[in-house]
């Protein structure tokens, strides 16, 4: 089945699979994010996600968060003292059994704005569906920030990070790349591009511009990532966190989609 057939229908997997629901996890640990932060993006799958759906909420303190949301503990991990609060612990999402959950899931990073129909990330591929990451083109290396997977498939990816845990965080500079390694292009599928899109790479202006012109949001977005800095609330202030020499304006349609 070619992609246009796969966004018509709308339901169904290359594989033949109809998903007639699917799972949606986050992720909340430290004190980086807060509860309202898991909320938001809540509201955003409410409102861009036609298909029934679980949101569970893996996290160390589930104070605050919506009723609707599901609060399960943090997957089992072992992350050197030095990387607690690195996106390593997310290659525990790969854990079997995990939450009890099992089929299709979305994961999403809990500073992303959803902007438009999520549906399609859901049905694009029967492997792993991620962005490609903006800052290593054809590398075959994808951004986690948003990903979809079978959430029961992939436990060697969790296997061989606990098997190689000792040297691996030399080998690998960041989670991302370890697991899109392990993982194989055999087993994902990118994105189109204009589907999950960087803000600071796909919305912003570059260099001086970003004094004078309002970031972007481009045609056919569906999710922007805001890895890094800065983060949604920054650009909706109109500010940029720890570096005096960069800018970004007032964006307003950052306001109108995160909420």
């Amino acid at each position: 089945m070619g992609a246009e057939g796969i966004r018509e229908r709308g339901t169904s997997v290359p594989d033949g699979r109809t998903i007639e629901s699917v799972n949606v996890v986050c992720m909340k640990w430290g004190s980086a994010y807060g509860p309202r932060d898991v909320n938001t993006l809540r509201a955003m799958v409410g409102r861009h996600l036609a298909l029934p759906h679980r949101f569970v909420c893996f996290t160390d303190d589930g104070a605050g968060l919506d009723p609707s949301i599901e609060v399960q503990p943090m997957p089992r991990i072992e992350v050197p003292v030095e990387r607690q609060i690195s996106p390593w612990r997310k290659i525990g999402l790969f854990t079997p059994g995990l939450g009890g959950l099992t089929g299709r899931t979305l994961f999403l990073d809990l500073d992303v704005v959803i902007v438009g129909a999520i549906d399609p990330l859901v049905t694009w591929t029967d492997k792993v569906g991620i962005a490609e990451n903006w800052t290593q083109p054809g590398a075959g290396v994808g951004n986690s920030s948003v990903f979809t997977y079978d959430i029961d498939k992939y436990a060697f990816v969790l296997d061989t990070y606990n098997a190689t845990r000792g040297t691996l965080f030399d080998t690998y500079p960041n989670s991302q790349t370890f697991m899109s390694r392990t993982l194989g292009p055999e087993n994902i599928d990118f994105f189109p591009p204009d589907w999950v899109v960087s803000f600071k790479h796909s919305c912003m202006p570059g260099g001086l511009r970003s004094w004078f012109e309002t970031p972007r949001l481009p045609a056919g977005a569906r999710v922007v990532a805001f890895h890094g800095n800065p983060k949604p609330q920054h650009a909706i202030e109109g500010r940029y966190p720890g570096k005096w020499y960069k800018h970004v304006r007032r964006t307003p349609w950052v306001a109108e989609h995160w909420r």
